[in-house]
């Protein structure tokens, strides 16, 4: 039957979960840690039992502050932010945000930070065998604090605290890759090698902004992550990469605003999506996106996530060249 002008017309039943190693999700729409708060913020304006996960803000072992003000900066094509990770440490968090986050409907990921392998690790056997708890993301990646960066930009590094915080925790576990490297690749590589589901690309960008006249940089760090638009880019290029050359899940993340940026991320090669910087400006974006993917999906003939992850369609040029049969060999072999 042919609905009637001005109904809207239902999408055909498309098949919305996905899978990141051992994690299943309902769907591939998830909110990024540092956005949405402990997601009970967001209660009177999203309904979070729809939503693929809620990744919280990032937790430490002990309270912190964050740094000082400014801590975000508008720019042109997004936002710079040097919140620090400001939060009340993991005993606090398993006291009182866990819980209702256990409650809340959605798959629960927990974003971790430690300044050293050791402190990782520690965290990671603190929650292990807690109740309401989907997957780990471990932030190596947050160019906001103090070598908040250096586990990310090491293949050896990366490795070796993906491998301590493996040995420690039986939930699926995610690596949050920074972009400010020479070789993604290579780092994502590190992150499998130690024992990684799966990883989420990308962190914030470096960034900064100044007031000339009065020749001080805005941000208190002076220097930020850059999020939004302005990074989407590069973030399609990092899940591009690791997508044809490392075979690992991947969760796409950075300038994440309308249902052809979630489309884009998953053709690259994303299996799902974290919308950030986006929930600033419209809280309810997760959601709309959420209700635009059917369409979208169906628009390519699809009838579930999987059959367009990875599906994008290179120029000859840029393909492959496959290796060459052993009689094409010169020594004959």
């Amino acid at each position: 039957m042919v609905p009637a002008a001005g109904q809207p017309q239902t999408p055909p039943a498309v098949d919305l979960t996905v899978h990141l190693g051992r994690l299943r999700l309902p769907n591939p729409i998830l909110v990024a840690s540092g956005t949405f708060g402990y997601g009970r913020e967001m209660t009177g304006l999203v309904d979070l039992r729809r939503l693929g996960g809620v990744i919280p803000k990032t937790i430490t072992p002990h309270p912190r502050r964050g740094n000082a003000p400014w801590r975000t900066v508008e720019t042109a094509a997004g936002l710079l932010n040097s919140i620090g990770l400001d939060n009340d440490g993991v005993e606090a968090f398993i006291a009182h945000q866990l819980p209702w986050l256990t409650a809340c409907g959605a798959p629960v990921v927990v974003s971790l930070a430690g300044a050293s392998v050791a402190e990782f690790v520690a965290l990671a056997a603190r929650l292990d065998g807690l109740a309401g708890i989907a997957a780990v993301e471990l932030n190596i990646s947050c160019p906001n604090v103090s070598h908040g960066v250096d586990m990310g930009t090491d293949p050896a590094a990366c490795r070796a605290v993906v491998a301590g915080v493996r040995s420690a925790t039986r939930f699926p576990l995610l690596a949050k890759l920074t972009p400010n490297v020479t070789d993604i690749v290579a780092i994502a590589r590190a992150a499998r090698d130690g024992g990684a589901d799966g990883v989420s690309l990308i962190n914030t960008l470096q960034g900064m902004a100044v007031d000339w006249r009065r020749r001080r940089p805005l941000l208190g760090n002076v220097v930020g992550g850059l999020s939004g638009p302005a990074i989407k880019p590069v973030a399609l290029r990092c899940v591009h990469q690791v997508h044809r050359a490392v075979g690992l899940p991947i969760i796409g993340v950075g300038g994440i605003m309308t249902i052809d940026d979630v489309m884009e991320f998953l053709v690259a090669g994303a299996t799902a999506v974290q919308v950030g910087t986006a929930s600033f400006a419209d809280p309810t974006a997760s959601i709309r996106l959420l209700d635009a993917l059917p369409a979208a999906l169906a628009e390519l003939g699809a009838d579930r996530v999987a059959a367009v992850v990875g599906a994008l369609e290179l120029p000859a040029a840029a393909r492959p060249s496959p290796p060459p049969a052993s009689e094409d060999r010169p020594d004959g072999h």
